[in-house]
C-alpha cells in the first residue's frame, strides 16, 4: 500500500511527496508507529513526520508532528548493536539528526526502506553541491498554522520534548583510517558499542580507494564492502576476482534446513503444529515454513489484510523444536501465500542480505490468489533463496501450472544491496529451496484405481502418473531441481477434520499437490514425509529435512587472497585501454506483435589486456538508454580479461507502447550506445516492423474498421479521418459500428460458452492461447475464437486494459468519483459519454449482469466483478490510491444490480 498518497493530500500544490515509509519511533521505551514522508518543494527537501492510523489512505488518516529539513547540518545514520543480532531482518534502525537534535526510528527491513534512505541521500547530496545556497524554510513554516483541520502542529524544526533530544556529544562519521580498529572491535567485543553506517557521500574518492586497498577487511564485513554502490570498475575487479578464487578461502560446513508446506484452506489453527514442525530428532538450524490459502475471504483477496497471519505465525513459533531457541528473521505474505523464516539464535549473526519479494500469477498476471512469495539471504558465504508458491488449480490445467512456474522464475527478482547492479533472479543463488501447493495432480487414472494403489502402498507406480514427475521428466519445469522419493500417501483431498478422502459431490482424485524440491550442490535429504495427525485442512502438511554444505570463510586465507588481488590490480591499472569485440552491430526484429516477446543475443568478447566494465548509456537529450519497448539484459556488467558475456536484446510491446506503434507515429527503430569505462563507445542499431493490433487501438478507430486491422494499410491507421471519409477498405456510406467487432467476438464467445464457467475472470488463461486469440482478432482468421474460456476471458480484460483512452474517458473520471454513491447521477454521467464509449460500457454491463444470473455455477459476485472491471473501465489519468479504487468499484456496482439500464 502506497501511503505517500495520504501525505500528498496534506501538502500544497507546489509540494510533492516523493516517497513514504512506515516505521516505529521509541518514546520512553514504548514503540509508536509513525509515517515518514520525503517531501520536495522547488529545490528543497525535508522529512515530514506524521502520526497515523493503522493504514493511511487519505489526509484524514495522518497528523503532521514535525518537519526535519535536509540541510548541511542534517544526517541519517543506520545503527545496530551486537546484542541485537538475533533480530535479523526484523527492521533497520536509523538515527536522523539535525543540528543538536536527533531521533531514532526503526524502518521495516527490505528494499523499500533502502530506497527511501537512498532518496534521502540524493536530496542531501543536492544540498552539498550548493552549500552557499542557504535553505529557505518559509514553505515549511506555514505548517505551524492550522490549514488542514488537524490542529496546530509543533513549530517546524523546534526541539521537541517527545521526539528530538539534545545530543551531549556530536557523533562523527568513522574515517577509513579508523576502519581496522573498528572492525576488530566489531568482531571481538561483546560490549554495547554501536556500529554505524552513514548514508553520506562526503568521503572523497581517495578515501574510498584507501578503503578498498586496505588489508584490514575481515570476513565479517566482506559482503558490505563488496556491495557498496559508490564503488566503480576497480571494486568490481576485486569482487570478480574474489568470486573466482572463492574456493581458496572458503570451506564447507553442514547445516540442517527444515522445510514445511501446508495449505490450510482458510482455516484458523485448531491444533498444535508440534507433530509437524518438531518431528526431527535434533533441532534444525533453519526453519522455512510456507502456507497457502491462509485466508479465503474477499477482504484478504482485495485488500491483502488478514488476522490469520498473526494466528498462524503464533502457532508456528509455539511449535518449533523445544531444544533450541530461534529468532524470526523474515515473514512475507501475498494474500494467502505466506513464508516464515526462522534461524537458531547462535547462527543469526551470520545471516545477511535478507530480501523478500512477491509475484502474483492470477488473472492478467496481477491477482495474488495464485503466485509466489520468496526470501533470499546470505548464510555465511552461501546465497540461498526460498520460494513458496501456489500454482493454478484443476486437474487439466498442468500447462497453466507450467506457465505459472516460468512466470515466477522470470518475474520474481530481488534488488541487490548495490542498487547499480541488476536484480537477482531465483536461479542466481547457490541454493534454491522450493516449497508449496504446486497443484500438480495424478492423470490417466480414475479415483478408484488411485485409491486402490494407495491402499496397496504402491506409491512408486502411482508416482509414475504424477503430472509433476512427467513435466520434470520432459524438462518443462524445475530443470536442475531434485525431489526426494515419495513414500507417503497423497496429501489432497481429505474431508476437513478427518483422514477420509473427499466425499463431496466432486469426489476429487487424491494427489500429491504439496511438494518440496531443491536445487544446488552438496545437499542431502534426511526425510520427506506428510503428517497425517493434523486434520485442520483438506490438505495434509508436508516436511523435508535437508542437510546442506554451506560455504564458510577462512579469515586468514581470505585476507591473503584479498591482498594478492589488490596488488595485481595495482600493477595492471592504467596500463591498457579496455576494448571488446561485438558479435554484430545490427539487429532486426521481424513481425513484432503485441505482448509477444522477441529476443536476440549480442555477444561481447573482451579482447583487451585488462578487464572492462560496460554499460548502455542514454544518448544526448534522452533520459533512458533505449526506447520503452526495448531492453538490454543485463544493461551493465563486468567482463574479465579474455572473457565474454551474452546480452539479450529483448523487444516487448505492451499497453503503454502499443498505441504509437499501431498508429505508425513510432517505429521499431533505435540506436544503443554501449560505453566502456575508460574506453570508447560502440553504436548498435536495432530495427524491425510492428504488426498493428486491435490491442492498443482506440474504441473510436476500431468502430470505424469493418475489416481486420491487419488488412488496413498503416498510412490509413496513421490518418484516422481517412477511414471515416472512405479510405481504402472503408466506405463513406457505412456508418460506424456500435461497438468494435473484436470486443463483440470475445463477449459473444463467452456468452455462448462460458456463462456458467467456474472461476471465469478469476483463473488465468494460457499465454500461447492468448497469442492465437490476438491473431484471430487482428486477421479475421479463423472465423471463431480459439482457446479455452479462461484464455478468452483474459484476452477481453487485456483488450480493455490496453485501450489508450479507457471505456470511461479520462475527462469523465472525476465526475464518476464524485457521484459514486448516487445511482441516478452515475447513470447520468454514462449517458454523456461519447457514443461508442457509452455503447461499450452498457454492452459490458449487460453481459456481466447475465453472468451474475449464473453465480451459483460460476462463483462470481458483484464485489469480484466490480473489483476486476472497475479498474479497467475507470482508469485514473494519474496514480490511483486505494480510496479512489473503492470509489470506482462503488460507481460500477450500480450497473451490476438487476434492473440497471
Amino acid at each position: 500500500m502506497d501511503q505517500s498518497i495520504a501525505i500528498q493530500e496534506t501538502l500544497e500544490r507546489e509540494e510533492n511527496c516523493i516517497m513514504a515509509v512506515q516505521c516505529e519511533v521509541v518514546f520512553n521505551d514504548i514503540a509508536e508507529s509513525r509515517l515518514l514522508g520525503l517531501v520536495e518543494s522547488a529545490k528543497e527537501h525535508a522529512i515530514f513526520i506524521y502520526a497515523h492510523r493503522r493504514m493511511a489512505i487519505t489526509a484524514d488518516d495522518v497528523s503532521l508532528e514535525d518537519i526535519v529539513p535536509i540541510a548541511l547540518d542534517f544526517s541519517v545514520v543506520e545503527v545496530s548493536s551486537p546484542e541485537e543480532l538475533v533480530v535479523v531482518g526484523a527492521d533497520t534502525r536509523v538515527r536522523i539528526s539535525y543540528k543538536d537534535k536527533e531521533l531514532e526510528f526503526r524502518l521495516p527491513f527490505g528494499s523499500h526502506s533502502r530506497l527511501f534512505l537512498g532518496e534521502v541521500n540524493k536530496a542531501w547530496i543536492d544540498v552539498c553541491r550548493s552549500p552557499t545556497q542557504a535553505p529557505n524554510f518559509e514553505w515549511t513554516n506555514k505548517y505551524h498554522r492550522d490549514t488542514r483541520g488537524q490542529g496546530v502542529v509543533k513549530q517546524a524544526f523546534a526541539p521537541m520534548s517527545t521526539t528530538f533530544t539534545n545530543l551531549n556529544q556530536p557523533r562523527k562519521t568513522e574515517k577509513s583510517s579508523d576502519k581496522k580498529g573498528s572492525l576488530e572491535k566489531e568482531k571481538g567485543s561483546n560490549s554495547g558499542t554501536q556500529k554505524s553506517k552513514v548514508y553520506s557521500s562526503s568521503e572523497s574518492r581517495e578515501d574510498r580507494d584507501d578503503l578498498v586497498r586496505s588489508s584490514s577487511h575481515t570476513p565479517s564485513n566482506k559482503a558490505q564492502i563488496l556491495a557498496m554502490p559508490q564503488f566503480g570498475l576497480r571494486d568490481n575487479l576485486i569482487r570478480c576476482e574474489l568470486l573466482k578464487n572463492e574456493d581458496v578461502y572458503t570451506y564447507l560446513e553442514h547445516f540442517s534446513f527444515f522445510l514445511g508446506t501446508y495449505n490450510v484452506n482458510g482455516q484458523t489453527p485448531k491444533e498444535s503444529l508440534h507433530p509437524w514442525l518438531s518431528c526431527p530428532l535434533n533441532p534444525p538450524d533453519i526453519y522455512c515454513v510456507g502456507f497457502q490459502e491462509l485466508d479465503l475471504s474477499k477482504e484478504a483477496f482485495f485488500f491483502n489484510d488478514t488476522p490469520k497471519e498473526l494466528e498462524w505465525t503464533k502457532a508456528v513459533s509455539e511449535a518449533l523444536h523445544p531444544e533450541a531457541k530461534y529468532a524470526l528473521v523474515k515473514l512475507v505474505r501475498l494474500v494467502g501465500i505466506m513464508l516464515i523464516f526462522y534461524v537458531k539464535k547462535e547462527h543469526a549473526e551470520f545471516i545477511s542480505d535478507v530480501e523478500a519479494e512477491t509475484v502474483g500469477t492470477g488473472i492478467m498476471g496481477r491477482m495474488g490468489n495464485k503466485g509466489a512469495v520468496a526470501i533470499r539471504f546470505r548464510f555465511h558465504n552461501s546465497d540461498i533463496c526460498v520460494v513458496n508458491s501456489h500454482l493454478a488449480a484443476h486437474i487439466e490445467e498442468y500447462e497453466r501450472r507450467n506457465q505459472d512456474y516460468k512466470d515466477i522464475c522470470s518475474r520474481l527478482q530481488f534488488r541487490q544491496l548495490d542498487l547499480t547492479q541488476p536484480p537477482l533472479t531465483i536461479m542466481k543463488h547457490d541454493v534454491v529451496l522450493w516449497i508449496g501447493d504446486l497443484n500438480y495432480r495424478i492423470s490417466d487414472l480414475d479415483v478408484d484405481n488411485v485409491k486402490e494403489l494407495i491402499s496397496q502402498k504402491d506409491f512408486e507406480k502411482l508416482h509414475s502418473y504424477d503430472q509433476l514427475k512427467r513435466q520434470i521428466d520432459e524438462e518443462a519445469v524445475f530443470v536442475g531441481f531434485e525431489e526426494g522419493e515419495i513414500d507417503f500417501q497423497p496429501t489432497y483431498k481429505y474431508d476437513t477434520g478427518s483422514d477420509k478422502w473427499d466425499t463431496s459431490e466432486k469426489c476429487r482424485v487424491p494427489a500429491w499437490c504439496d511438494r518440496i524440491l531443491w536445487r544446488g550442490k552438496n545437499i542431502k535429504q534426511q526425510h520427506y514425509q506428510s503428517h497425517m495427525a493434523l486434520k485442520t485442512s483438506d490438505h495434509k502438511p508436508v516436511s523435508s529435512l535437508l542437510v546442506a554444505g554451506i560455504k564458510r570463510v577462512n579469515g586468514e586465507a581470505y585476507k591473503k587472497t584479498f591482498e594478492e588481488i589488490v596488488r595485481n590490480i595495482d600493477k595492471m591499472e592504467n596500463e591498457c585501454i579496455p576494448s571488446v569485440t561485438l558479435s554484430k552491430r545490427e539487429f532486426h526484429f521481424e513481425d513484432v506483435k503485441f505482448m509477444q516477446h522477441q529476443a536476440e543475443t549480442l555477444s561481447l568478447y573482451n579482447d583487451g589486456q585488462v578487464p572492462c566494465q560496460f554499460e548502455f548509456i542514454p544518448k544526448p537529450n534522452e533520459h533512458t538508454y533505449c526506447k520503452p519497448w526495448l531492453t538490454a539484459n543485463p544493461p551493465k556488467g563486468f567482463i574479465a580479461q579474455g572473457g565474454s558475456v551474452d546480452i539479450e536484446l529483448e523487444v516487448f510491446v505492451n499497453r503503454s507502447t502499443a498505441p504509437e506503434l499501431n498508429s505508425g507515429s513510432q517505429q521499431i527503430e533505435d540506436i544503443l550506445v554501449l560505453h566502456l569505462e575508460r574506453g570508447k563507445d560502440y553504436f548498435i542499431s536495432v530495427a524491425g516492423n510492428y504488426l498493428p493490433s486491435c490491442y492498443g487501438t482506440s474504441l473510436h478507430l476500431l468502430c470505424q474498421l469493418r475489416e481486420p486491422i491487419r488488412d488496413i494499410p498503416q498510412e490509413t491507421l496513421r490518418e484516422p479521418q481517412a477511414v471515416m471519409s472512405g479510405g481504402e477498405n472503408a466506405s463513406n456510406s457505412e456508418k460506424p459500428l456500435d461497438i468494435p467487432k473484436e470486443l463483440w467476438m470475445m463477449v459473444d464467445h463467452l456468452f455462448r460458452n462460458a456463462i456458467k464457467q467456474e472461476d471465469i475472470f478469476q483463473q488465468p488463461g494460457l499465454r500461447s492461447e492468448f497469442a492465437e486469440i490476438r491473431d484471430c482478432l487482428d486477421t479475421g482468421m479463423p472465423d471463431s475464437l480459439p482457446g479455452s474460456n479462461h484464455s478468452v476471458a483474459e484476452a477481453l480484460l487485456l483488450f480493455l486494459d490496453a485501450l489508450p483512452e479507457p471505456v470511461v474517458p479520462f475527462s469523465f473520471y472525476q465526475q464518476c468519483l464524485d457521484c459514486c454513491s448516487n445511482a441516478s447521477q452515475c447513470e447520468k454521467v454514462i449517458s454523456m459519454l461519447p457514443q461508442c464509449h457509452k455503447n461499450v460500457f452498457n454492452y459490458l454491463a449487460a453481459f456481466l449482469r447475465e453472468l451474475m444470473k449464473n453465480s451459483a455455477s460460476n462463483r462470481l459476485d458483484v464485489s469480484i466483478l466490480a473489483t476486476i472491471f472497475a479498474s479497467l473501465l475507470l482508469r485514473s489519468p494519474t496514480k490511483q490510491g486505494l480510496a479512489e479504487k473503492r470509489k470506482t468499484q462503488d460507481f460500477f456496482q450500480h450497473f451490476l444490480t438487476p434492473g440497471s439500464s
